[in-house]
């Protein structure tokens, strides 16, 4: 059986979740009648410190939500130039919402109140308005860093001293949560807006949730409903996400230790170096500028090791549930082996 280091999002249901899906209570949540989303909600909300939380398929969902009900067409959204809203997100932020994107560059995903200040437009007619900051926790394509919590909370109160609504794409903040010891509602604390997901390393198949005010989820749902994300008896799915919740929170150190071992045995192949992973994302930098990162993952392929290329000098590995440390450990090996073969 191949080791699958793609994603996080790869895991399957285990038996224990499959049994909580099957037994769900259901009705029909556009009538605010499933109890199985309610409980789902509540407890989120709870985790989180908002008033209130909304169930929805996916993160890519939850985060334009979020921009849809913060910002206006014309609107500035600034954020980090790799981050999920720009990178994956399919163009939404200008096609759903009509936001101006404004991008700032830095080598770690994370950014300073300055850099925040160096993009805002001056207040006139000429100008898109300062609206809206995204902050990514943990940050995906720059290898699941955690922001520093100093730093997280001074972009945060400049952001509030300049009427900026700062919304929180914490896809992975039960992996920041984790790796710092911090509670959920620390970092919620300090947003207008978040989304937490349950399919990546809580191990859910679907399913990611929005959190803020009241009135502000109250605009989501009518938002939810115009991009078609209104469900029925969502329960079935629900379920899953709530069992994550439940049960795979305080088992995400296992992903990180594992993403550490892995990290130590690829920095000992030749011709490859990644830095120490603050959480469950490992990225490798392919420094033998004769081997193209695809040709390595290729091979890797062909081993039983599966990984994904970032471009043609970046690998990206994900440690997860459905690894164990002696899977973590072989794939460590298998890339020495096929870097010592590539590299002589």
């Amino acid at each position: 059986m191949a080791i699958d280091l793609r994603s996080d999002t790869v895991t399957k249901p285990s038996p224990a979740m499959r049994q909580a899906i099957a037994t769900a209570e259901v009705g029909d949540d556009v009538f605010l009648e499933d109890p199985t989303v309610i409980r789902l909600e509540e407890h989120t909300a709870e985790l989180l410190g908002t008033e209130a939380a909304l169930f929805v398929p996916s993160g890519h969902m939850a985060n334009q939500l979020g921009l849809r009900v913060l910002g206006r067409a014309g609107d500035s959204v600034i954020a980090h130039a790799s981050s999920h809203i720009f990178e994956y997100e399919s163009g939404a932020p200008s096609a759903v919402s009509g936001l101006a994107p404004r991008f700032i560059d830095t080598p770690d995903g994370t950014f300073a109140a300055a850099d925040v200040a160096d993009l805002l437009q001056p207040r006139n007619i000429h100008h898109s308005r300062n609206r809206i900051v995204v902050i990514e926790n943990t940050h995906n394509r720059c290898g699941g860093v955690v922001w520093p919590q100093d730093q997280y909370e001074n972009v945060c109160v400049f952001c509030r001293d300049h009427e900026l609504s700062v919304h929180l794409d914490g896809a992975r903040l039960w992996n920041v949560c984790a790796a710092t010891g911090t509670p959920p509602s620390r970092w919620a604390s300090q947003v207008e807006s978040v989304t937490v997901c349950f399919s990546k390393g809580l191990g859910a198949p679907v399913g990611s949730a929005l959190a803020g005010s009241r009135a502000f989820i109250d605009d989501a749902r009518f938002f939810r409903k115009m991009l078609g994300g209104q469900m029925r008896q969502v329960g079935i799915i629900a379920a899953g996400a709530l069992y994550a919740l439940e049960h795979n929170r305080e088992r995400l150190v296992e992903d990180h230790a594992n993403a550490q071992l892995f990290t130590k045995l690829v920095n000992e192949a030749p011709g490859l170096s990644c830095i120490w992973p603050d959480t469950n994302i490992v990225v490798i930098d392919v420094l033998d500028h004769t081997i193209l990162a695809q040709q390595i993952v290729d091979d890797l392929i062909a081993e039983g090791v599966l990984v994904l290329s970032m471009g043609e000098r970046k690998i990206r590995a994900v440690t997860h549930l459905d690894v164990s440390a002696d899977q973590c450990r072989q794939a460590g090996e298998i890339v020495q082996r096929v870097m010592q073969q590539l590299v002589n």
